[in-house]
């Protein structure tokens, strides 16, 4: 089927999910790229696709497919040089799963969320938990910065003192982050912690801080601070080791 008009009802109903409103009430986001539309398909979260009319996908999909037009899929992508648009289900999560947890208090660049979700992936966090403030995981930004990690990740969110709580009945070590004080990463257990990173200017809220049992640092040379999504990355790493 080609679709042809941007007026096209379903064409309407995609578009719409770029705004953060409609994707919370449909449960769907939009992905682009062909890569990030094989790692949907793979976890079985792929909804339909949208292809640019001439064009088609390296592998085959069971769900709807849709051509459209050069000027449709002009009104509908976000990257310039999109030929490909799947539409995929939100899985959003309320389960603790392992015990190696990254707990992430109000992070509001897309940029670096998508980072860390991807390192998170890489260095075998179970579970990630976002706090209610945080940006969301389904922005375009987002999700392309995960390269597809985004499907293969546990990610809860949730206010943070209740997850706390909950995890504390759970025995699971409580780990924050502090630019100038703190043990080093080899005095923690790297097999049950849930490690908190705070935000981008502000670092951990005070509620939250409270209660931590443990801080740990990274050690810099002429350096104040890491951005968080790179800092994120190395203690996800030291922690992996």
């Amino acid at each position: 089927m080609l679709i042809t008009s941007t007026d096209n009802k379903k064409i309407k109903e995609l578009v719409k999910l770029k705004q953060k409103k409609y994707r919370d009430i449909d449960n769907k986001f939009i992905i682009e790229t062909e890569n990030l539309i094989k790692e949907a398909y793979i976890e079985n979260r792929l909804e339909e696709v949208y292809i640019l009319e001439n064009e088609e996908l390296s592998f085959n999909v069971e769900c709807p497919v849709y051509y459209v037009t050069e000027k449709v899929m002009e009104k509908i992508k976000s990257i310039n040089t999109s030929k490909y648009i799947g539409i995929c289900s939100k899985k959003d999560s309320n389960e603790y799963i392992g015990k190696r947890y990254l707990m992430l208090d109000k992070i509001s660049d897309p940029g670096n969320l998508g980072t860390i979700i991807r390192s998170a992936v890489a260095f075998n966090i179970d579970t990630l938990i976002l706090s209610d403030d945080s940006c969301d995981v389904y922005n375009d930004k987002t999700i392309r910065a995960t390269e597809g990690a985004l499907f293969r990740l546990n990610i809860i969110r949730e206010n943070l003192e209740e997850v706390l709580t909950n995890l504390e009945k759970l025995n699971i070590n409580i780990y924050g982050t502090d630019v100038t004080n703190g043990d080093t990463i080899d005095t923690v257990d790297k097999n049950n912690f849930c490690i908190i990173i705070g935000n981008e200017g502000r670092g951990i809220s005070d509620k939250v801080k409270k209660r931590i049992t443990k801080n740990i640092h990274l050690k810099t040379n002429n350096v104040e601070s890491l951005n968080v999504a790179v800092a994120t990355s190395i203690i996800l790493y030291e922690l992996n080791k």
